[in-house]
């Protein structure tokens, strides 16, 4: 009798608070509501203002409200291009830095380098030899790529959405923090999740998207292009570790327009729009709230105030990277353990999969 009575009072709780948020209230997020959270970032130099925006700030968010989250530094994606041996490897070592920095925490996450977990490249070749080679050739990064190296992009850069695959599935992951740049590639790994579903039974979770609230950042330079490590315009990406001095001459440059007020309107005003969603974001504020407060202002003033924002955001980072990157040691030893505790999930899902598909 108590019981039920305790599950009438709840019922009778959750039809009040109800009526008082309306049909459209958001679910509040619990803690392990979603199950196995998988990232991936490439060591290919600091992180910029666009990673730390559309994706860093997120996994650090993740990683405090999930218990099983796993990031990657995937430096087999890396090679994709080619890659100078000494540099790779300075910049996995930087870019754990960067990541720890930023808040990534090895108690909260499993932080580990992609090449130390064999598994990866294993579970890759079978779902390669899953899917068709026009699939992969109609990818709009394959086409965009191929096109700026004209018809010279390599195996590598053609097959890396099934490694990418690879990765989630390997741990059975459920959900997965993306950009819109990135969806395409994760309706790839959806459909090779059912293929081998269909094939060998019901084993790997289709994993969600989770879109990150920051669409993403444009480059200063150009605002129809998203900001990229490799632009070859240096003042078109503000990178963390930059110094407060370039960080004003790249926002004094942004391109703008010639109307001085500052407003946010992406399909016309790109260039003033992709600075007022910069500093919505950097300074935790609405869109709606960035524009009201620079009323009057006009953008050659606005990007002053924007470049501080970034600087005040950034400062705290900066200087946390320059004490870890200091300490070799203690970067080389989290990707250690974090590659251990990486493999002691990967392997067992391995070892199944071989078994499914007959190689045990």
């Amino acid at each position: 009798m108590a019981l039920h009575s305790m599950r009438k009072a709840r019922e009778c709780w959750n039809f009040i608070r109800a009526l008082h948020q309306g049909p459209d209230a958001a679910p509040v997020p619990q803690k392990d509501a979603v199950k196995r959270i998988f990232s991936g970032i490439q060591p290919t130099g600091i992180p910029h203002l666009g990673n730390y925006l559309g994706a860093i700030e997120s996994w650090v968010r993740l990683q405090d409200e999930h218990d099983s989250v796993l990031y990657s530094i995937v430096d087999l994606h890396s090679i994709t291009v080619p890659q100078d041996p000494t540099i790779l490897r300075q910049s996995i070592l930087d870019m754990t830095a960067a990541l720890l920095a930023c808040g990534i925490n090895p108690e909260k996450s499993i932080l580990f380098q992609q090449s130390q977990v064999s598994e990866h490249t294993q579970l890759s070749w079978i779902l390669t030899c899953m899917v068709r080679l026009p699939r992969l050739q109609h990818l709009h990064q394959w086409k965009a790529k191929t096109a700026k190296e004209k018809q010279s992009g390599t195996m590598g850069l053609l097959t890396y959405p099934v490694l990418q695959a690879a990765d989630i599935l390997l741990y059975k992951s459920t959900h997965v923090p993306v950009g819109e740049d990135q969806v395409q590639h994760m309706e790839l790994v959806q459909d090779l999740a059912k293929s081998f579903n269909k094939k060998y039974g019901e084993f790997f979770p289709v994993p969600k998207c989770i879109l990150t609230s920051m669409k993403k950042v444009k480059s200063l330079r150009d605002p129809s292009a998203k900001m990229s490590k490799s632009d070859p315009d240096k003042l078109a990406t503000v990178r963390i570790t930059d110094s407060p001095e370039e960080i004003v001459q790249k926002f004094r440059k942004a391109m703008t327009d010639f109307t001085s007020e500052v407003t946010y309107e992406p399909a016309s005003r790109g260039g003033v729009s992709n600075l007022v969603a910069i500093h919505a974001a950097v300074a935790g504020l609405p869109v709606e709230e960035v524009v009201r407060r620079s009323a009057g202002m006009d953008t050659a003033r606005y990007k002053l105030v924007v470049a501080d924002a970034v600087i005040e955001k950034f400062a705290p980072i900066k200087s946390e990277i320059e004490k870890l990157k200091m300490n070799k040691d203690h970067l080389e030893k989290v990707l250690q353990v974090g590659s251990a505790k990486a493999k002691e999930l990967a392997y067992p899902v391995c070892q199944e999969v071989k078994k499914l598909v007959g190689f045990l």
